[in-house]
């Protein structure tokens, strides 16, 4: 049975919720971790929305006890410090591509405690399904129900995820990809676009209460996978 990584063990944000303007998140842990945005092949703007994540950390480090590094690092499957991050965030609006070994290692960092959110910017989902099939074999995405954690956490979503951008008008859905025991490893939030909600207001224009729920959701799933 895998063995979760140290850096998935951190117990303070056990008390994330509870506590929701602390003076700082150095009080809570000695070492902030850090969110890492995956570089990948196949042409797609892997780099979109780039003052999303920015946004969504200072969000989280305002409102919780999480410790998280205010800017994201960006990392290839392939490189040797994947292991380093233990949330990673995949997005954009086209092609996409992993090679064998580098589906070979995004298997091997999630079934040992790692967590993948995937936010699809428009287009994405073919690819990404594609190459899903290359890391976890015969394993489809599956809706994940309305009453699972992730969409309680911090904030509360009854009716699931928000919708951000109207794309083809499709209603969100998020969906998942569990290992053996039932945790939710890979998190993909389609046809709600969560990193345009999360960017400044003057780049797409969202109302403030739209890009509040879009922060409150991506808090959910950041505190999730960093308790789960």
């Amino acid at each position: 049975m895998p063995t979760r990584m140290p850096l998935f063990l951190l117990g303070l944000v056990l008390i994330a919720s509870l506590l929701p303007n602390p003076a700082s998140a150095q009080e809570a842990a000695a070492d902030a971790f850090t969110v890492a945005r995956v570089k990948y092949d196949g042409g797609g703007d892997w780099y979109s929305d780039p003052e999303s994540l920015p946004a969504l950390l200072a969000f989280v480090r305002q409102q919780t006890l999480v410790a998280v590094a205010p800017e994201e690092d960006v990392v290839e499957l392939s490189s040797e410090n994947l292991y380093a991050f233990p949330y990673l965030y995949l997005t954009g609006h086209g092609n996409m591509r992993f090679s064998n070994s580098e589906a070979l290692r995004l298997r091997h960092y999630l079934q040992r405690g790692g967590f993948l959110h995937v936010d699809d910017n428009y287009g994405l989902d073919t690819y990404l399904r594609r190459e899903m099939q290359k890391v976890f074999p015969g394993q489809e995405f599956i809706e994940v129900p309305f009453d699972h954690p992730i969409f309680h956490t911090v904030y509360d979503f009854p009716n699931g995820l928000p919708k951000v951008h109207e794309h083809d008008g499709k209603p969100p859905q998020g969906f998942g990809l569990f290992d053996e025991n039932g945790r939710l490893m890979v998190f993909y939030t389609y046809e709600s676009d969560l990193g345009d909600g999360w960017e400044p207001m003057t780049v797409h224009e969202k109302p403030e209460e739209l890009r509040q729920a879009a922060l409150q959701m991506g808090a959910n799933i950041l505190v999730y996978a960093m308790t789960n």
